[in-house]
């Protein structure tokens, strides 16, 4: 297993080592192992459990709740007036019916970016529906299928304006929903995207051409995946790292 420094993880992440000092001692988010020298030593799962810290922090989430959340012992409570947003939208599912879905949908798209709505409604509410039980899960998966046809919708309405053509990949990622969310957020913003429905494991530019592959991962991209994305720019493929 490999390990880091807190140096190495805080340029990885974009964090600033006194944040991630902090987020350890003072708030009880963080528990890295000591090397025989005392210091501390992150591995990948620390590493996305950051990434994880990030993005709650991202939605609005006060740092000394972010534990709570994490863990999965307290309600989402966000600020900035997306809460309102979101139980509005939770009302809606719970009636389960995919056409009133539909249409809250195209409003809430009407009046909000892509990346207003991906970063402050869609992932928080999959985040609370996920960690609660069967029926909460159950309802996330009708708003996941009315998402992805959402999105592909907009895929296909954005190619009518100018943009640069894309083919986006999600690898060693197990959520395709976010995979679709985020091709919507490039369509908005100047690209023709096509997206591989379900995330792949194992990729092989090979099989794509001369296309433009943007890779999205959902989360920081390990020292393997830069190393093995050295290696297809080398042989002449044009792929790049997509992570919002």
């Amino acid at each position: 297993m490999a390990f880091y420094s807190i140096g190495d993880v805080a340029e990885r992440c974009g964090i600033n080592p006194v944040t991630l000092r902090a987020w350890q001692r003072r708030y009880g988010l963080l528990k890295p192992q000591r090397s025989e020298g005392g210091h501390r030593q992150f591995d990948e799962e620390d590493i996305q459990r950051i990434e994880e810290i990030k993005r709650w922090i991202k939605n609005g989430v006060p740092v000394g709740k972010v534990k709570a959340l994490i863990e999965g012992s307290q309600a989402v409570v966000l600020e900035e007036g997306w809460a309102p947003i979101q139980e509005a939208l939770l009302t809606v599912l719970r009636q389960v019916r995919s056409d009133g879905l539909r249409s809250k949908i195209r409003m809430l798209s009407r009046e909000n970016s892509a990346d207003t709505l991906i970063d402050n409604v869609f992932i928080p509410v999959r985040q609370r529906l996920n960690r609660d039980h069967n029926t909460a899960r159950a309802i996330c998966s009708l708003l996941d299928g009315v998402l992805i046809e959402f999105v592909a919708a907009a895929l296909s309405a954005s190619r009518k304006e100018p943009g640069k053509a894309a083919l986006l990949v999600g690898w060693e990622t197990d959520d395709r929903t976010l995979l679709w969310l985020e091709a919507w957020r490039l369509s908005q913003h100047g690209w023709h995207i096509d997206v591989l429905a379900d995330p792949l494991q194992q990729l092989h530019p090979e099989f794509f051409p001369g296309q433009q592959i943007l890779l999205w991962t959902g989360r920081s991209p390990t020292p393997q995946q830069e190393e093995q994305l050295t290696h297809w720019r080398e042989q002449g493929f044009t792929v790049t790292f997509h992570n919002s």
